[in-house]
């Protein structure tokens, strides 16, 4: 194998554990508290796992929170200190109308490495009666917001 090939392996292969750590959190985070703020992971120069969470606003009037600000901030934390990350991710809750006849409610997780590797997927779930029901993981697309020029 040539040092490129190896290269890209390690490159997959670390973008494949950030991005299963992030959904593995968001997916225990829902089982236990039944939903998840923005947050995301980091796999450090040093080969550690690292979680990036962010102070919620204070809630709306309705007691809604801005997700997307809290993932803007997510991600503004993770630009700021990518100089010393081998890869990130970053997951949310999202809404997935498309999926089913009244739609779904998924785990959106992408994960980007500083050599320029993308991992993007959705996990749709669903609530019942038992608790949550996971589908199987979809691939999904994802532009660089981390790792940018």
């Amino acid at each position: 194998m040539s040092d490129q090939q190896g290269q890209a392996k390690d490159q997959s292969a670390q973008l494949r554990e950030v991005l299963g750590t992030a959904l593995g959190i968001a997916q225990e985070h829902l089982e236990q508290n039944g939903g998840f703020l923005p947050f995301g992971v980091t796999l450090a120069d040093d080969g550690e796992l690292r979680l990036v969470l962010v102070t919620p606003p204070e809630p709306d009037a309705e007691g809604g929170l801005d997700a997307e600000s809290m993932m803007e901030d997510v991600l503004e934390l993770l630009r700021q200190g990518r100089d010393g990350y081998q890869a990130v991710a970053f997951a949310s809750d999202v809404s997935l109308p498309e999926h089913g006849a009244g739609g779904s409610d998924g785990i959106h997780a992408a994960a980007e490495h500083r050599d320029g590797g993308l991992m993007a997927a959705v996990v749709p779930y669903t609530l019942t009666a038992e608790g949550y029901v996971f589908s199987p993981l979809e691939p999904d697309g994802h532009e660089p917001a981390v790792f940018t020029a």
